[in-house]
This record gives structure tokens, C-alpha cells and sequence, in this order.
């Protein structure tokens, strides 16, 4: 093996070892060894294009592995969709690679021939630059950030109250870029403040964890219904029944604790329905809605797209006990090929995933959704729990979050476990509690500090009865002022890259 395919195979290696730091192992020394060595071979290398070619091939190692999961997604109709898994898998790995790579090369050109806690400062900084611009880039996707690296306690995740998921994953980076330099250079002053860096943010978040929390919202039984529907029968046409009468049963099953439920809630499309137009089966819904309480589903609305044709939203209802809807929210961030076809003209021969050809459109802007019974709340739908977000000026303040989702797709791979860990990071950025409910798992409760209450694992059938989480009061600093912190951090560490390169 040449010397090049060697270095080149070990960018590979280390882009592939930064994954498995992530959810849903959580092996912690594998991200410093990756960053660290991803420092080391960026330090012998002086050219941009070698800079650029590194970052990309980290990328793409750590994409392989962490996004593997979507290839599962192909198997729900393998006759039709199987050959592109590993494809799409490749396509998409290379392509999220290219902002590891300008990250990489950026770092490079600011730090110039410097080397050692200037390079490494230098990488931190672009590093979560570049991550925040893939969430923002072409719809966005800021999957597997960097900070999910401390998802292996809650302690470590408090944090994000204070910088969100980004500060996280620049201290998460900076920690192992320095530990590197430590270990490279022998230097102790690297080591000491890469343990700072870590130890500082886990003890404040114990602390944090050990305040008491609010009381439970009064009066409010919530009923999470997991159905572990099957993703290749959910719109099956000889299985709709079946699905509505499995929801309808476990609904109204007796509570384990005999306190029955005052709000029910079902996942995302639960119901295989258009459901707005469908009123005998709202009427038979409405039997199981506990008197003066609420419904909240997931479920798929008809429209006219901008153009005059036919459109459909991804939306979550509120049906009172009568069987009217009250409420609803249209999703706002769509996946695209699965929910959407981008480029239509262009890929007319290229079908979206899930069912049927008619696209969904986005809805119109996120507001806190009222509902009877219940504070305002914090919608998202499935994909959108993944970005970060931030609450509006005016309406309603909102006193938690509901994420519904379909993770059927991807079966008991690692995508749920990071879907559901990235959700708990919206509940701890804004000091809100999080309820999730999944048609096949992970559907979990947590506080607004973000411990889990209760859960319902992958590929079971059952429910969650519990009272509804408080928000914290006053909210988070994060919710007052979002990312401002983290580039401010990001501006300082590049600051004193420069000044350590016009040293060097």
C-alpha cells in the first residue's frame, strides 16, 4: 500500500471511529482518538487541496457508518427501491462530506504553516461552523452533530441549556483536538485544558440534574400509544381497518394504575385515513376521547399546491370528543425524496418513497398550538425534531413539546436511537418537557431538563399513561439567545488561531 492509500485509508478509518461515538453507542474515547488523529494528519499536511481531500474522506467515513440506517428505509419496498440503498447511502455520505471538507481546508488556510494549538483551535472552530452550516444548507440536515457525543448521560447533555447542540460539539472538538496536541507534543497545558473543558460542563450539569424540579402540570393524564405498525402494511388497503382498531384498543384499555387519561396521543399518519374527510371514522374515534379532553394525531390533509395542482401536508390534529378537529399544524421541514421530489423536472423519472406520487408541501410558519385541556405546545413532526429551534416573540409562550414520528422505516437500526436522542436536545435547549410518540419506538416522556420519565422500546405495541412534565421557569439561556454564544466562541477560538499563526 502506497503511502497516499495509507493516508487516505486512515482519514477513512477515523471518519468511521467519530461515528461510533455517537448514538447509540456512545463509545466517548473513540471521538477524541478520531479528532485527534484527524489534527494530527491535518498538521502534516500543508496544501489546501490535501487539507480539503482529508476532510472529506473523515467525512465520508463518518457519514458511512453513522447514517447507515437509511438504507433500511429502501426495504419497505425492496421490489422497488432495494437497488438504490446502498447508492443512495453513498451518494448521500459524499455528498454531506463536502462541509467536513471545507471545514478542514478552512482551518488549514487560516492557521498557515502553524501547527499544534493553533491548527488545533483553527479545526475546532470550522468544524462546528461547518455544522451549523449543513443544517442550514439546502433544507438542512444536522444529523449525528458533534455534540451527540455527550448523549451517554444526562449530565453531559445539560449544557445545551446554556449553547445548544452546537456548543456542545465545539467543546466536544476542542476536548479532543487539544488531547491530541497533549499527546502528540507531550504538552500538559493541552491535556489540563481538555480536561477542563470536559469536566467543567459534566459538573455543572450534575449540579443542575440535582435542583428540584417543578411540579407536574395539575389535571393532566397523558396516554402515549406506540401501534408498532409495520411500515410496508401502513397503507395497505386490506389492513386500514385493522390499524384504526388497534389504535381504538389501545386507547381504551383500562390504565395500569387506574387513573384514567385525559389527552391521547397517537403517532405521525397514524391514522390511514384522510382523516378530514373522513367522518365515520372520526365518529368512531371520538368514542375513545375522554369527555372535555383531546386526540392528537399524527395524519395526512389534502391541498392544492401553489401551482393549481394536487398537494398533501403532513399535519398534526386535535379532535375533540365529539370527532371535530380543533387544532392542527402542517409540517414545515420535509425530507426530501421521501416526502418531496426536489428538482422535479429534472428527476420526473426518480419516485419519492413513501407512498403514492402527489408531494407534500410545507405549511405555513410553526406557532404554539392550543388545544383544550392542555398548555400551548411546541409541535414538531418527525424530521423536524432534529434541528435546532427557536420560540417565537409573540403568541402563546408554549409549555412543552410533542414530537410525533414514524420510525418504522428504519426497523431497529441505530436511526431511531439518534432521532430520539436529538429530540431530547430540543427539550433541555428550551427548558421544556418532550413528549414523543412513535409508531414503532422510541416513544419516551422526559422532564424539561430532558431525563426520561418512561419509554416504550423499539418494535414493541403498548402504552404510556403519565401526568405531563412542567416547563422550567424563565426558560433556558439558549431559548433567550440561541446560537449567539457558540459564534461568538467560534469568532474567538479563530481569533487566536490567527494570532498563533502570525507567531508561528
Amino acid at each position: 500500500m502506497t503511502h497516499r492509500m495509507a493516508y487516505g485509508a486512515t482519514a477513512l478509518g477515523l471518519g468511521a471511529l467519530s461515528a461510533i461515538a455517537l448514538a447509540p453507542l456512545h463509545i466517548a474515547p473513540a471521538g477524541v482518538v478520531a479528532f485527534g488523529g484527524l489534527w494530527f494528519q491535518l498538521e502534516r499536511t500543508a496544501s489546501l487541496r490535501g487539507a480539503f481531500v482529508l476532510g472529506w474522506l473523515f467525512g465520508l467515513g463518518s457519514f458511512l457508518v453513522g447514517l447507515s440506517w437509511i438504507t433500511e428505509a429502501f426495504s419497505a419496498d425492496a421490489a422497488r427501491f432495494g437497488a438504490l440503498a446502498l447508492p443512495a447511502l453513498a451518494a448521500l455520505s459524499a455528498g454531506l462530506a463536502l462541509f467536513p471538507a471545507c471545514s478542514v481546508a478552512a482551518a488549514r488556510l487560516l492557521a498557515g504553516r502553524a501547527g499544534g494549538v493553533p491548527l488545533a483551535l483553527a479545526l475546532a472552530a470550522f468544524w462546528v461552523a461547518g455544522e451549523w452550516l449543513r443544517g442550514a444548507v439546502l433544507t438542512g440536515f444536522p444529523w449525528n452533530i458533534a455534540g451527540h457525543a455527550w448523549g451517554a448521560s444526562d449530565a453531559g447533555l445539560q449544557a445545551a441549556a446554556l449553547v445548544g447542540i452546537h456548543g456542545l460539539g465545539l467543546l466536544a472538538v476542542l476536548a479532543a483536538v487539544l488531547a491530541g496536541v497533549a499527546v502528540r507534543q507531550r504538552r500538559v497545558g493541552p491535556a489540563l485544558a481538555a480536561t477542563v473543558i470536559i469536566a467543567l460542563p459534566w459538573a455543572w450539569g450534575t449540579t443542575r440534574l440535582a435542583d428540584a424540579m417543578p411540579a407536574d402540570a395539575p389535571g393532566i393524564r397523558l396516554r402515549l400509544v406506540q401501534p408498532n405498525i409495520a411500515q410496508d402494511l401502513k397503507w395497505a388497503e386490506g389492513e386500514r381497518e385493522r390499524i384504526v382498531g388497534r389504535l381504538l384498543a389501545l386507547s381504551a384499555a383500562p390504565a395500569a394504575d387506574g387513573v384514567a387519561p385525559t389527552h391521547i396521543i397517537w403517532p405521525e399518519s397514524a391514522v390511514p385515513y384522510l382523516l378530514a374527510e373522513s367522518p365515520a371514522i372520526r365518529a368512531e374515534v371520538a368514542r375513545i376521547i375522554p369527555p372535555g379532553g383531546a386526540l392528537l394525531t399524527g395524519a395526512v390533509r389534502r391541498t392544492i399546491a401553489d401551482d393549481g395542482g394536487p398537494a398533501l401536508l403532513n399535519s398534526l390534529v386535535a379532535l375533540d370528543d365529539t370527532g371535530a378537529i380543533t387544532a392542527a399544524y402542517d409540517k414545515i421541514q420535509l425530507v426530501p425524496f421521501g416526502e418531496y421530489q426536489p428538482l422535479r423536472r429534472l428527476l420526473a423519472d426518480l419516485p419519492k418513497i413513501t407512498v403514492g406520487t402527489v408531494d407534500f408541501i410545507p405549511g405555513p410558519p410553526r406557532e404554539a398550538m392550543r388545544v383544550a385541556g392542555l398548555p400551548p405546545l411546541w409541535p414538531l413532526i418527525c424530521y423536524e425534531a432534529i434541528f435546532p429551534t427557536t420560540l417565537p416573540a409573540q403568541g402563546p409562550a408554549p409549555g412543552w413539546i410533542l414530537t410525533v414520528t414514524n420510525d418504522a422505516w428504519f426497523g431497529t437500526s441505530w436511526g431511531p436511537y439518534q432521532h430520539a436522542l436529538a429530540a431530547r436536545l430540543r427539550a433541555i435547549e428550551l427548558g421544556l418537557p418532550l413528549i414523543r410518540v412513535a409508531n414503532s419506538g422510541i416513544s419516551l416522556v422526559t422532564d424539561a431538563v430532558g431525563r426520561e420519565r418512561a419509554r416504550l422500546p423499539l418494535a414493541t405495541e403498548g402504552v404510556l399513561d403519565l401526568p405531563l412534565p412542567a416547563a422550567l421557569p424563565g426558560g433556558t439561556p439558549y431559548a433567550r439567545f440561541g446560537d449567539l454564544p457558540v459564534a461568538i466562541g467560534v469568532a474567538a477560538l479563530a481569533g487566536i488561531a490567527l494570532a498563533g499563526r502570525r507567531r508561528a
